[in-house]
């Protein structure tokens, strides 16, 4: 069967005309090795995180269902990686079998995010994120290393404050070579109110800050060295196991949408915060949640922005209700008691009626935006976001659908192979599952193309024109950066 699968991703990408890019790969860290080596690159500190970091799922594991639902704690994951498939296993933990495998995988060149490691810049504690992610990247940098031409792993980058991020971009970027970067967007801060009215109880409730509106840092500074650095920022957040995916019982009820939920939410955060705006050149990637969430965010933002622009939502101003006429509907069509209310006056300024605004800056939620016309949405939105869309997603067709998102948008979805964990059990199926797409008749070979190819190469290569300098698809990345054009 794993022959069979080989020669299919093999046949197939010898009928292409282009090369594959997966933007979205993950290799399995080997503890053992992975903790030593902290030891010596980070000290204590970074072993210390380590354990932290490395204990969570066990420990939920280990309770009991009772005890679960006791202290509401999320079904964790069980049973994550291939075992069956003994090659696919040693394949997601040794990069250099991953690199000799790409063509039976039918992928040319590849991006590997963390498993164990996509956790760590979340860690509460300042010295052990910081210990962690540092130790993390230089441990990555030289597991990888010599095999540049087709495989590059990414980056860890803590986002708690703008300073350590700038600080550890600044490291990975000139120290180790790093040009893919996974930021963190869902920050996990306490309740101001809480930690000074009730101390004791404010470690147990969070907020959670996704950078790019109401947090309590600016992360422009983060932005502008992205630009600086020719960095292409990717999230690859989750929200399993808390809010409204905290089943004790079920995991797939916690994993189903829970990238998606945070994907929505940080993308969310950085358009309405401007972000698209004060930074036009510089590009957003959001992996595994897929693209359907995202035609239904840019769908929502044009939708509200027609209703709720600053001049639309003129015609709800209490201000322009006229009481008078009101009156004389009530008097013709209503009761008694609803005559005399409205006569009064009473009842016509509560709940949405009401007067009051909540002090907020500006009354059109779109201020930092700027948007004219909702044509700007389209040019804020489409260009500058990327979506990692697993290839067994019958839904990355909507992407390309250009009568079913607002102004006939193409929104760019991204092949992410997800190979390493348990939704893989196949490596090598990967791709020909991708291409079913096109013999479904629900995309164009031209939109498999941008697919799996040209959308990752302008997701990188626009921010870095250097980014696939040296590696096996240089020259045909060439050929498309040097007739790219946007098309929203």
């Amino acid at each position: 069967m794993v022959a069979n699968r080989q020669t299919e991703a093999r046949k197939l990408r010898s009928r292409l005309n282009h090369p594959i890019i997966d933007a979205d790969g993950h290799w399995l860290e080997y503890a053992p090795v992975m903790r030593e080596e902290f030891r010596r690159i980070g000290g204590e500190a970074a072993v210390e995180g380590f354990d932290v970091a490395s204990q969570r799922i066990p420990n939920a594991l280990k309770m009991s269902l009772a005890e679960r639902r006791r202290r509401r704690v999320g079904q964790e994951a069980f049973w994550g990686s291939p075992c069956e498939n003994v090659l696919d296993r040693a394949t997601a933990m040794l990069p250099r079998l991953l690199y000799e495998r790409l063509d039976d995988l039918g992928i040319d060149f590849c991006v590997v995010y963390p498993t164990a490691g996509l956790g760590y810049h979340r860690i509460p504690d300042t010295r052990l994120r910081r210990a962690i992610c540092r130790a993390y990247n230089v441990f990555t940098a030289d597991q990888f290393r010599g095999l540049a031409d087709r495989i590059i792993p990414a980056a860890i980058i803590p986002m708690y404050t703008p300073e350590e991020a700038i600080e550890e971009l600044e490291f990975a970027a000139r120290q180790l070579g790093y040009k893919v970067m996974m930021v963190g967007g869902l920050m996990r801060r306490p309740v101001p109110a809480l930690a000074e009215e009730h101390p004791d109880a404010s470690k147990f409730v969070e907020w959670y800050d996704v950078i790019g509106i109401d947090s309590d840092y600016d992360y422009d500074p983060v932005w502008a060295k992205c630009r600086e650095l020719r960095i292409a920022p990717s999230f690859h957040n989750g929200a399993r196991s808390i809010l409204l995916r905290n089943s004790a019982s079920n995991f797939c009820y916690n994993h189903i949408g829970h990238f998606a939920s945070a994907g929505h939410a940080v993308c969310k955060a950085l358009f309405f915060g401007g972000v698209t705006r004060r930074f036009p050149d510089l590009n957003f990637a959001f992996l595994e949640g897929g693209v359907g969430w995202s035609c239904m965010l840019y769908a929502d933002l044009v939708g509200h922005w027609e209703k709720r622009n600053r001049q639309a939502i003129e015609s709800t101003n209490p201000n322009k209700l006229d009481l008078a006429a009101l009156l004389q509907f009530a008097e013709k069509y209503g009761r008694d008691a609803v005559v005399e209310a409205v006569r009064r006056g009473e009842g016509l300024e509560g709940d949405s009626n009401s007067k009051l605004t909540g002090g907020i800056e500006d009354l059109d939620d779109y201020f930092r935006c700027k948007i004219e016309r909702k044509e700007d949405i389209r040019e804020l939105f489409v260009p500058r976001f990327y979506f990692g869309c697993e290839a067994d997603d019958p839904i990355n067709a909507w992407a390309f659908n250009r009568h079913a998102n607002p102004m006939g948008a193409r929104l760019n979805a991204v092949f992410s192979s997800d190979i390493g964990h348990f939704d893989v059990p196949d490596m090598a199926a990967v791709v020909p599952e991708a291409y079913e797409l096109v013999e479904h008749e629900l995309i164009t070979d031209e939109d498999f193309q941008d697919f799996m190819f040209t959308n990752a190469v302008r997701f990188w290569g626009e921010v870095n024109p250097d980014f696939f300098k040296g590696t096996v698809v240089e020259t045909a990345v060439a050929d498309v950066l040097a007739r790219a054009t946007v098309r929203p």
